[in-house]
């Protein structure tokens, strides 16, 4: 039987303004596959942020991700999943992978090094590129590249939600550089922006930056959904750049894109998609 799209792609529609807009840009199967892994994505997501009782709505994610693997789906997602998984070589490790980040924000969340932030980027955004990959009709040759778009996309979120972060008890700027700019953070709760925080969101963009450059060198490895993912990754890019042009204030204020903005990006993804 076949999933019902409709219902699925609401999902992401519902949370996700980039991913909806930018999986309009696959053709054909390809655009139902990307559907088919967002919403898995996102439903594991909204278990961890947006559930009464976490713990228990992420094993039931799990599950729902383990059903559709063993080819015996119950949900309308998981219907989706596993109609991609027999047409694509989504790897599972993506989303055990996933699973370990989202696992990761159930408690108080304390980074110690630039490591540990990279290693939860992978997580829950460097899967995504992996597992998206092969929907576009990328080889193994892709992966690199689909990992550290993943990770750029997700180390500007991180760089987004400062502020929001921390009213749930999540610090995810590692230790050693808050320790190393002198950065406190009781002056990040008071919503103080620093010079000392300034200088320390600079050098994360810096990294963030870097690894968007090096992710978007990927794009000719895509048969499918090139313009797809450089338009998820200039909005995102976009966010940056927002964040830059508000003085760094992740604090009190959220960078977010109006329609129109993200609109204004389409013809250089569509021009992307051919460089």
């Amino acid at each position: 039987m076949e999933p019902n799209w409709t219902e699925v792609s609401a999902i992401i529609r519902r949370h996700s303004a980039t991913f909806y807009l930018g999986s309009l840009l696959f053709r054909g199967e390809a655009r139902k596959g990307a559907w088919a892994v967002y919403a898995a994505c996102r439903l594991g997501d909204d278990a961890v942020d947006e559930s009464p009782d976490p713990h228990a709505d992420l094993e039931r994610w799990w599950a729902g991700v383990s059903r559709a693997y063993a080819g015996e789906p119950e949900a309308e997602w998981e219907r989706a999943l596993a109609w991609a998984l027999r047409r694509w070589d989504i790897p599972r490790e993506g989303f055990s992978d996933m699973r370990q980040g989202f696992l990761a924000d159930l408690g108080p969340v304390r980074l110690q090094r630039m490591e540990d932030l990279m290693a939860y980027c992978y997580q829950v955004a460097g899967t995504v590129g992996r597992m998206i990959a092969p929907i576009g009709g990328a080889g193994p040759e892709a992966k690199e590249a689909a990992v550290k778009l993943g990770q750029a996309m997700q180390l500007t979120n991180c760089l987004r939600d400062v502020g929001e972060d921390l009213a749930l008890g999540r610090v995810y700027l590692p230790a050693e550089l808050l320790l190393r700019y002198g950065v406190a953070l009781e002056d990040l709760r008071h919503g103080r922006v620093t010079l000392a925080y300034v200088a320390l969101m600079r050098e994360l963009a810096k990294e963030a930056r870097r690894l968007y450059r090096e992710g978007l060198r990927g794009l000719r490895h895509l048969r499918n959904g090139r313009a797809a993912v450089a338009l998820a990754a200039l909005q995102y890019q976009s966010i940056l750049d927002k964040l830059e042009h508000n003085g760094w204030d992740n604090l009190s204020r959220r960078a977010s894109l109006s329609p129109y903005e993200r609109f204004k990006l389409l013809p250089k993804a569509l021009w992307m998609r051919g460089a």
